[in-house]
């Protein structure tokens, strides 16, 4: 059986059936990383392989035959980015050379839960270092410990981030499915580009313990998969109550359980979108496409409300970045602090001293501007941040999008992911054309993206976003378009697009 765009629920149907185990899958998957990854058109979206991965797939696959099977999960592998924590022989270090020999407390929470569920750590994704944190100038894609991530589909083309590698392992068919984290735009934005289904999911859903934090408000880990299904089925495995984590209220509760139940190819019909205009017409190229989405999604009965509009999104970003540097010194000096007695670093300040003494291996493209800014900043009770913080939440809560799906009795909001991507060149920072991930970022709200179609071979991702805790609602849409459309193609590791066929 070969894995190349195989979906996870059909490896699981595979692994019940006895035509695999997960041995199997665990060997085909280490050499295609071999192939793509290290060899080949080089992606370097995977930093380190899991040395216990088949010693983990042989004790899974031993259960399986006495057992049974724990869950879809079970057997599956399964990438993780490289700021998630986890307590085994792998590395934790979001890019960094500075967190490199560190050793975490504990696994995240995250990962405990996808340990229960069965699934086979495969390894650690490369990523944007510190999540793009660092600098306004940061480069998507590129970490002091992995390089460069290239795009599978273009490979001079960017993998955005900061779920870069993610994002290219899974289109690549280097795993089953992963998991990215999202502060703004960090899943949904490598997902769009990379041709793949990505789910920022309501901030608190998943728990955020023992990842590595920029915003408390913002962070997130989501599910980044080849479709829909595939999508539901890990936030399924990863979703569950955290006491250590308080941003999921009690009464929200109702949102964890069964997502892949949710599935309704009829799900358009009826459906009453926004259609956010103001993401729209930022590269005409990408227009038609967007033209056929609109009319696919009208034609399968969709309501749509032509143009909607998010209230003051220039004083929200504003905000945001003023909650973000405050959030961000306070939440890394926390995780560095609870680091084992190995680590180098036990503040944001130690890692600004490390990236200066390292600057030719840290700084050789971009500074580290926003660390500084965030350095000289204060507590989390300085009257600054506190007007910060009630700022974000009026606009994007009160008077964002769940106001805006009240005025128009809307379903979801809709909106382009982003633009094509664009030539990856390390000597300047990239150009982002029409990104839609902040209200939903900024409000803490769910969205995913996925595929639309493409601008001469480059992907489109089509994103629906909604009000917190409608995860399963957005996954019924987005698999109703899924299936309408059939949009996404597999890459074909072109090294470059023609020069009259470059697009932006």
């Amino acid at each position: 059986m070969n894995v190349e765009e195989r979906a996870l629920w059909e490896l699981q149907h595979e692994l019940a059936a006895g035509r695999t185990d997960a041995l199997n899958l665990v060997t085909q998957y280490r050499q295609r990383i071999q192939t793509l990854d290290r060899c080949g058109p080089a992606l370097r979206s995977v930093l380190e392989l899991n040395p216990d991965a088949e010693q983990i797939a042989q004790d899974l696959d031993a259960e399986r035959r006495q057992r049974g099977a724990r869950g879809p999960l079970h057997g599956i592998p399964v990438l993780l980015k490289d700021n998630i924590a986890t307590l085994d022989r792998m590395q934790t270090t979001a890019g960094s050379l500075a967190l490199l020999g560190s050793r975490v407390a504990r696994d995240a929470f995250v990962v405990q839960r996808l340990r229960a569920a069965g699934a086979v750590l495969l390894g650690k994704a490369n990523m944007s270092e510190w999540s793009n944190g660092r600098s306004l100038q940061s480069r998507s894609g590129w970490s002091a410990r992995g390089g460069l991530t290239r795009n599978p589909y273009v490979l001079d083309r960017s993998a955005s981030g900061s779920s870069s590698g993610c994002a290219v392992a899974v289109a690549a068919s280097l795993c089953a499915a992963a998991v990215g984290t999202e502060t703004d735009g960090s899943i949904l934005s490598p997902a769009s580009v990379c041709g793949i289904v990505g789910l920022k999911p309501t901030v608190g859903l998943v728990s955020r313990c023992g990842v590595i934090p920029l915003s408390h408000s913002l962070d997130t880990p989501g599910p980044m998969a080849r479709n829909v299904r595939d999508c539901a089925l890990l936030l399924g495995a990863m979703t569950g109550r955290d006491p250590m984590d308080g941003a999921m209220p009690e009464s929200a509760e109702s949102a964890l359980g069964d997502y892949a139940g949710a599935l309704d190819p009829q799900a358009l019909r009826g459906a009453r979108l926004g259609v956010a205009r103001q993401f729209f017409g930022f590269h005409e190229d990408a227009e038609p496409v967007y033209g056929q989405a609109l009319a696919a999604l009208s034609q399968a009965g969709a309501v749509l409300i032509d143009p909607v509009a998010l209230p003051q999104l220039a004083a929200m970003g504003a905000a945001k970045r003023t909650v973000l540097l405050y959030e961000m010194k306070a939440g890394m000096n926390a995780y560095l602090h609870a680091l084992g007695p190995g680590a180098r670093v036990r503040s944001l300040a130690d890692i600004i001293a490390f990236n200066q003494e390292h600057a030719a291996l840290e700084m050789p493209w971009f500074s580290q501007d926003l660390f500084l800014m965030s350095q000289a900043k204060g507590p989390l009770s300085d009257s600054d941040y506190l007007e910060a913080l009630a700022t974000l939440r009026r606009i994007a809560r009160t008077q964002g999008i769940a106001a805006v799906l009240r005025e128009h009795r809307l379903d979801a909001l809709l909106a382009p992911t982003c633009g094509p991507a664009g030539v990856s060149d390390l000597r300047r920072a990239e150009r982002s054309l029409g990104a839609s991930s902040s209200p939903a970022a900024a409000a803490g709200t769910p969205s995913i993206s996925i595929p639309a179609g493409d601008v001469q071979g480059l992907p489109l991702g089509l994103s629906f976003f909604a009000e917190a805790w409608s995860e399963r609602k957005l996954l019924g849409l987005a698999y109703a378009f899924e299936q309408l459309t059939r949009a996404r193609q597999a890459p074909r590791y072109l090294p470059r697009l023609g020069l009259e066929q470059t697009p932006g």
